[in-house]
């Protein structure tokens, strides 16, 4: 198993930037495909962005390609959401998501929550306009 503790949320004006933060406990971090999801009230919890173990292939939903970056580092177990140019509608409680790769199946990046196993609490993001 892994636990997830999310950082970096907070209040930024519409134009900023913030840098989510995601630790994982455990030593097979660089086991699992990571992804942040985000939900705002009476909203369904949304992918925001998703990246393979090593780090090498990333998606993105479309509403943030170009303003936002995932990115992971296997040796300190964190993946992180560089958020830039950040809207209004960004304002939602952002979530980091883990599911483990099974041994011999090609990892894919899913973009449906039901597809991973393990959940932060959240971290609240509010942009101002």
């Amino acid at each position: 198993q892994v636990q997830l503790v999310e950082s970096g949320g907070g209040l930024v004006q519409a134009g900023g930037s913030l840098r989510l933060s995601c630790a994982a406990s455990g030593r097979t971090f660089s086991t699992y495909t990571m992804a942040w999801f985000h939900q705002s009230p009476g909203s369904e919890r949304e992918f925001v962005g998703g990246i393979s173990r090593s780090g090498d292939n990333t998606l993105y939903h479309d509403s943030v390609k170009g303003r936002f970056t995932i990115s992971r580092d296997n040796a300190k177990n964190t993946v992180y959401l560089q958020m830039n140019s950040l809207k209004p509608e960004d304002t939602a409680v952002y979530y980091c998501a883990a599911t483990p790769v099974i041994t011999g199946l090609q990892e894919t990046l899913r973009v449906s929550p039901a597809a991973y196993a393990y959940w932060g609490q959240g971290t609240q993001v509010t942009v101002s306009s």
